[in-house]
């Protein structure tokens, strides 16, 4: 039987497009300036200031006291932000690895694709799961997922139709990588 909850670090680390790769890259190199993490993830400034802040929100990154000397980072991980960052390095390379863009998933990309390997194949399954979600923001997740390579969605000849969704070989590696 497939879980009735979903994982809240899942939920917060896709809440923001770019704060899988921001943690995934502060683990990396221990840290690092605001202009550095600019040129690395190839982000807008506000883009990169606003998944500041709600990493900053969540408790996972700080601005570092010791700030000021041209080699000291700017931006360090906390405590609870080195073990958020860790699961975020691992879907990042999974990503890596799938050739997909640093930034691809949707907000509910990642809970969606984790979701559907816990077994719910259904859209009110995953609706429920993912309570918060509108059924707009699902379906055009689930959609994303499916340009992607990631989930293959299957029609069920009945009265009325009936959808029935299933992670690819892609979004198996990536299921896992988000458990």
């Amino acid at each position: 039987m497939p879980s009735t909850a979903s994982d809240p670090l899942l939920l917060q680390l896709g809440s923001h497009r770019w704060l899988v790769p921001l943690l995934a890259d502060l683990a990396a190199h221990k840290g690092a300036r605001f202009v550095e993490l600019v040129h690395r993830l190839g982000l807008p400034r506000d883009s990169l200031a606003r998944t500041l802040d709600a990493a900053q929100a969540a408790g996972w990154v700080r601005r570092n006291p010791g700030h000021g000397h041209p080699l000291r980072p700017e931006y360090i991980l906390t405590e609870t932000g080195r073990a958020a960052a860790a699961r975020a390095a691992t879907i990042a390379d999974a990503q890596r690895a799938l050739g997909l863009a640093p930034g691809a998933a949707t907000r509910w990309g990642l809970p969606l694709v984790a979701g559907i390997g816990a077994g719910h194949d259904r859209f009110n399954a995953l609706s429920r799961l993912l309570a918060p979600a509108t059924p707009r923001a699902l379906s055009q997740g689930l959609s994303a997922l499916g340009e992607h390579g990631l989930v293959r969605r299957e029609v069920i000849d009945m009265r009325p139709p009936a959808s029935r969704y299933d992670l690819t070989r892609r979004g198996r590696v990536l299921a896992k990588a988000c458990l």
